[in-house]
Formats: C-alpha cells, structure tokens, sequence
C-alpha cells in the first residue's frame, strides 16, 4: 500500500502546482506508405494515420478523466519525411504537408512532427528539398512542425547545412511577418537529435522505434519549485545537496505518474509504451517556470553568477529521479530554458541580467538549447547560422543533445518584444553581433567530429 503522504503529496501536485502531462505523442510508421505516385502515397499515409491515431482523442480524455490528471497536448510523429518522399518533387513536398495538416486536425491533434531531415554528415537531394520547402510548408499549415539534425558526436557539424538553414529561417520569418515570425517557432535544429523526444518541435519517429508508439512528456517546473520552497520553509537547516535529494524525490513520483498514463494510453490505442520524458518544460504562466526554480534555490537574478551551476544542479537531479522511478525514461529529461515560453526568464532579459552569451553557457548543463530566442529582424543568415554552430558544437563535444530555434523578428531591433501567444509566449529580443562571423560561415564543409567519435 502506498504511504497516506506519498498519495496526499500527488494530489497537491495535480490541484495546486501544475503538475500535467504535457504530451502525449504518438509516434507512426509512415515508411510502408513510400510510393513513387505522390497522391498514392499521401492517401495511404493519411490512412495509415487516421487509423493507428484516430482515438487519440478519447483515449486521452478517458485516462484523463480515470486518474484526474491533465492531458494539455496530444501530438503525432512520424517517419522523417525527407526520408519518406525521397525522390519526389517539391511539389509533392507541400502536398504532402498540407495532407499532414489536415490529418492533424481530423484526429484532433495539436501538432504533427516529423517533417525532418538527418543532415549531420552531408545532404541528399531530397533532404535539400525538405529544407527548401520549409517556408511555404511552415508558413501555410497551423499542426505541422520540423526539425533537422544537422550535427553529432560521430559526424561534426554540417556548416552548409546550417547556412542553408539561416537563409531558410530568415525566409521563414518575412512570411509570417505580421505574427513576428512565428513559423521560425515551429522548426528546431539539433545535434545528436534524440528519436524518442515527445516534445514539439523536435518530435519525430526514430529508425528504430516501434511501428506505433507512445512517448509521453510530463511537465512539473510548478511542483519542483513548491517541493523547494517548503523545505526552505521547514526551518530545517538545508544545504544544496539536500536541495537536490528533493528535487530527485519529487522527479521519482512525476516520472511514475507519467508512465501510470502512458501505458493506459498505448493499451487504450494498440500501440506500444516507449518512454516517460520527464524534463522541465515550462509555460508562460506565472509558476510554471524553470527561471523561478532557480530563483527559490537562491539565485536572485537568473542570469547572475551562480545561475549555471544552479541549473546543473537541477538537470542533474531531475535525471537520477526519474531514472530510479522506472527505466523507460528516454527522450531529452532535463530542464528546458525556452526564453519566450518561461515568464522569470522573459523577465530576466528585459530586466538586463540575461543575456545570450550566458544562456548559452547555461545550455551547456541542461536540456536542449538556445530555445525560443527572438532577434532582431536584420540578424543574417550568417549570423543564424554561427548562432546555431555555437550551440550544436556543445552537442557534439560533450556528446549531448542540443538544439536552437531562432526567430528573427521582422522589422523590430534588440530591445523591442516579441509575442508569439499560447505556450510559445512572448520575450524581448535579445541583441547579438550581427555579421561577426560571416567569414567563417562562408568557408562551409564540415567541422570534423571530435575525438570522442572514436569510442569504437
């Protein structure tokens, strides 16, 4: 039986600190549908979809109803699709965006991942017209998102790739002007991309994933901060270690509810459970932030000295936590620090105590990127490009995931804000050297990978 504190311990979670399950991401085969006529194809992949994920709906709001605990998103992934439609024209590409578009919306999903490419060690001609596409594709349809690899640990970093990228992303941004270049939002570019991630905009079905499988992310940057502020409160005399044993305890019960409702999900849906992605996804909401974790762990400004190791401390304790609660956790399982989504980091921009530099050191101990950045309008392809070969290069040499979406903001400067709505939030826009590194991004190739590929 399970102890009275533990049981009154998640009630509190769910009623008063935003625990929820973020995502519930149904990852699909497409690659049985490959057909060389365009329209044979985007007819049995929409088949293929509707029919693995067309009671995603109510199988969510069914578990939810049974434990009370909230499901905010339910998502698709699916086989990367430069893969998939290799060989097609671009015009079969947008068509079959669109397809995905409109299967989104009759399975009721919020958005469909996939549309990716692996380029870390060089492009196909069909990766190139994926990339190519991406500002009609992200600029027409509302559901689908995009990602491309573009670096690991064993290949290096794809310079022309991301070059390439930075001219596509400023593309992007000019399309959608009028909602300050909101279709840069929906593409995330990574090293060492994980196949297993639930969370947009980097979800995709990996090669060697099941044929249908369940990822579920669940979020608890709220419950993490009260589990801190009550024993900061208890009068008990805490160091940082004892700091980090909470969080570790608190990531343990937020990791068995995630996989309680995965495995009631896949049964309900036929499907397979992959894993429980525990990371610290925050919302714009007031209390659901990594910033203010790290605020209550006594770092007064984020952005401050201290704010790093403070966030390794966190990273680091979340991924013992979850990994003792089960061994399906997989994913990314950290902490994400998504500027525009985060409030307290939003507000640590503005205030001037974080700036890009630092928020890239700080990735270097945590989840993900340069996440969410807004810039000014006028930042070049090259500088895009550099920004994200920065960041990547944290990947590749440590040997972990890292990703970047940048949204150049048109017609507004460093300073000015950016709102994006919804969970993708709002920010002031940072300032960054534009046209410092062109030079060097015009060279191209491939950064070499590091020693550490030679692990054989």
């Amino acid at each position: 039986m399970l102890p009275a504190e533990n049981i009154l311990t998640t009630v509190r979670m769910l009623q008063d600190e935003h625990l929820d399950v973020r995502a519930v991401t149904l990852g699909i085969d497409l690659f049985p549908c490959a057909d060389r006529d365009p329209d044979t194809l985007c007819r049995l992949a929409r088949e293929r979809i509707l029919r693995c994920a067309g009671g995603i709906q109510e199988a969510c709001q069914r578990t939810a109803q049974r434990y009370g605990i909230p499901i905010v998103n339910r998502r698709i992934a699916i086989s990367p699709a430069a893969d998939l439609l290799a060989g097609h024209s671009p015009e079969a590409l947008l068509h079959f965006a669109q397809m995905l578009d409109a299967v989104a919306e009759e399975t009721g999903v919020d958005f469909i991942g996939g549309y990716s490419a692996q380029v870390q060690k060089g492009m196909t001609s069909s990766d190139r017209a994926l990339i190519e596409s991406l500002p009609a594709v992200l600029s027409d349809t509302t559901h689908v998102c995009a990602s491309v690899n573009a670096a690991s640990s064993h290949a290096g970093i794809n310079m022309d790739a991301l070059l390439l990228l930075g001219r596509v992303i400023r593309e992007m941004a000019e399309r959608t002007a009028e909602r300050d270049g909101f279709a840069c939002a929906k593409l995330c570019l990574f090293a060492n991309q994980p196949e297993d991630n639930p969370f947009m905009a980097g979800a995709y079905r990996g090669i060697g994933e099941p044929e249908c499988v369940v990822n579920i992310g669940v979020s608890g940057p709220g419950v993490v901060k009260r589990a801190i502020e009550r024993a900061r409160q208890s009068g008990e005399r805490l160091s940082l270690g004892d700091i980090a044993e909470e969080i570790k305890l608190t990531a343990f019960r937020v990791t068995r509810v995630g996989e309680l409702i995965g495995r009631e999900v896949a049964a309900l849906l036929g499907a397979e459970f992959g894993i429980v992605d525990l990371s610290l996804a925050p919302t714009p909401e007031i209390g659901d932030s990594v910033g203010e974790i790290l605020e209550v762990m006594g770092v007064r400004h984020v952005g401050g000295p201290g704010s790093t190791a403070a966030l390794a401390l966190l990273n680091d304790a979340v991924k013992k936590g979850g990994a003792f609660a089960s061994s399906s956790v997989g994913g990314l399982s950290g902490a994400f620090i998504p500027v525009a989504e985060d409030a307290a980091l939003a507000a640590a921009v503005e205030a001037g105590h974080l700036r890009l530099e630092k928020l890239e050191a700080m990735t270097a101990v945590c989840s993900v990127g340069l996440d969410m950045i807004a810039l000014p309008g006028d930042t070049s392809a090259e500088t895009l490009a550099a920004l994200a070969a920065d960041e990547l290069a944290i990947g590749v040499v440590n040997r972990k995931t890292t990703a970047v979406r940048l949204v150049p903001v048109p017609g507004k400067r460093a300073g000015e804000r950016a709102v994006f709505g919804g969970l993708f939030g709002e920010s002031p826009i940072l300032a960054v050297p534009n046209g410092a590194s062109d030079a060097f991004v015009a060279l191209g190739g491939r950064i070499p990978a590091p020693l550490v590929s030679l692990n054989n």
